[in-house]
Formats: C-alpha cells, structure tokens, sequence
C-alpha cells in the first residue's frame, strides 16, 4: 500500500465529493474562515486545495475584475470540474511541494494571501513542506498572509477510532494506514512560526456536521481510496459496513440520522 511517506495518489473523485461532501464548501460552514480572510478587491488570492471550486468562485467575485483568485489541487478530476463550474484559473499540483506551470509562473511570490480550506489534514507527508509552498506564493513585502482552516485536534473523533479498531481486529495496521493530520493549536502554531510566520489568529472550532445519508457515503468518500486504497472492494465494503456499525451508537440519533463531530483548526498568518 502507498503509506505516508510516498508521494501521494489522485483517487479523488469530484462527483463522488459533490454527491457525499457539498457541505464542506456550504456557505454555512465557509462563512468564518472567508471572513477571517478578509479579501478585498484587487487583491491576488490563490485557493490552496480548491477542490471544484465553489469557494475559489466566490473569492473571485470579492477580489473583483481588478484581482485575481486561482485555484490548485492535487486531483485532476477537481480542477476539470472547477474549469467545468467557471474558475479561469486553477492547476494540478501538490500542497506540499507547490510548483507553478508557465502559465502562471509569473504571479510566484506575488500573491496577497494564500487560503486554504478543508485541505491540510491531507497533508500529512510534509505539513512544513506546505508552509514553504506558500511562502514561495506570497508577496515577501511583510503584507502577505496565510489564511484558512483544516480538520484539528479531535476532529472526526469517533470515526477514527472505529477504522482503527476494525482495522487492527483484521490484522493490518491501522497507524500506517491513516493519512490523517489532525493537529492540536499549539503545535501548529510552533509550525507556523519554525517557517517564519506571526500568528495572528488560532483556534479550534467544534462543529457538529449533518451527513446527507449514512455514514457509509462518507466513509466510501474519504476512506475507501485513502484508508483502505490497497484493499480489493468486497473486503473494504465490509470493513466501511462495520465501521458504521460501530460509530452507530454514538452518530446516528433516534430518527435514523448521521452526524460527524468535526473539530477545524482555523487560523490566520502573516509572513514576516
């Protein structure tokens, strides 16, 4: 299997998040951190893990005709859908070691800020690796800021702990298999500041989130091709099926309905 320390697989599939996930990029749940970032018009803002880029879109119109708002992911399907919902400019690339294509080479170290959201808790290769990348994105002015939020201390607690007990009771070894980075606030901010940046604001947010339909959708979501990538689909089936059954008693209330307890890391950074 592809463990954590290899360079990362695209397995993300953009209908399967838009079908099982629209809530992460719902104004509901983007609403603080866009605030936080405070875009103002004219300002070059690039989207760190766009995904299909509804949020790109909407920095887009907040920085206005005058501005400019790109998107990057590491999954082909995302940008093809972004570029498919409008966004002008969005690229392929990888957080943790960011390269720009000719195209856009130009705007390297010229951005205003930097966000991200709902990204870094993937990035749990070289977390210090996507803080150089957006260092080599920003203005080196002192006035370029890192702004955004990413699953933190606790977050999806409950579900972790049922992947990694039905994963032991089968044998494999669940630390190797959790691509999860779930930081609490004081070691991100000793990461921030270790790659030269001021912290201005951090702080972890509880946020009970409503799934669609069961856990099962999520978890095919974000645990099949991650998780459980090596695994031929009948024994994946079966392992997301315990799993589910396992978080049952504390994630599905009297009416049948799913929740997952997320728990964001939000912060805002400026570059000294």
């Amino acid at each position: 299997m592809t463990t954590n320390s290899d360079k990362p697989k695209d397995t993300w599939s953009a209908a399967l998040y838009n079908t099982n996930a629209s809530f992460v990029y719902s104004p509901n749940y983007t609403a603080d951190v866009l605030s936080l970032l405070a875009a103002k018009g004219g300002e070059k803002i690039l989207d760190l893990g766009c995904g299909s880029g509804e949020v790109t879109l909407t920095i887009e119109k907040l920085v206005g005709e005058r501005g400019l708002s790109v998107g990057t992911d590491f999954s082909k399907s995302m940008i093809d859908k972004a570029k498919e919902n409008g966004l002008k400019h969005a690229f392929v690339a990888d957080a943790q070691a960011l390269s720009f294509p000719s195209e856009l080479a130009e705007h390297e170290g010229t951005f205003d800020a930097v966000f991200t959201n709902a990204t870094l808790h993937w990035c749990k290769r070289d977390p210090a690796g996507v803080l150089r990348s957006v260092k080599r994105a920003l203005r080196k002015d002192g006035r370029g800021r890192f702004v955004g939020e990413f699953g933190g201390y606790l977050n999806c607690v409950g579900v972790r702990g049922a992947l990694k007990t039905v994963l032991k009771a089968r044998g494999y070894n669940p630390e190797e298999r959790d691509p999860w980075f779930f930081p609490s606030v004081e070691y991100y901010r000793q990461l921030l500041e270790a790659e030269g940046f001021r912290v201005d604001h951090i702080s972890l947010n509880p946020r009970l989130t409503p799934l669609p339909g069961e856990l099962l959708g999520w978890l095919r979501t974000f645990c099949r091709d991650s998780w459980l990538e090596d695994l031929g689909d009948q024994e994946a089936e079966d392992i997301m099926n315990e799993v589910q059954e396992k978080y049952a008693i504390d994630g599905k209330d009297e009416f049948g309905k799913w929740a997952v307890m997320y728990v964001r890391l939000r912060f805002a950074a400026g570059l000294v």
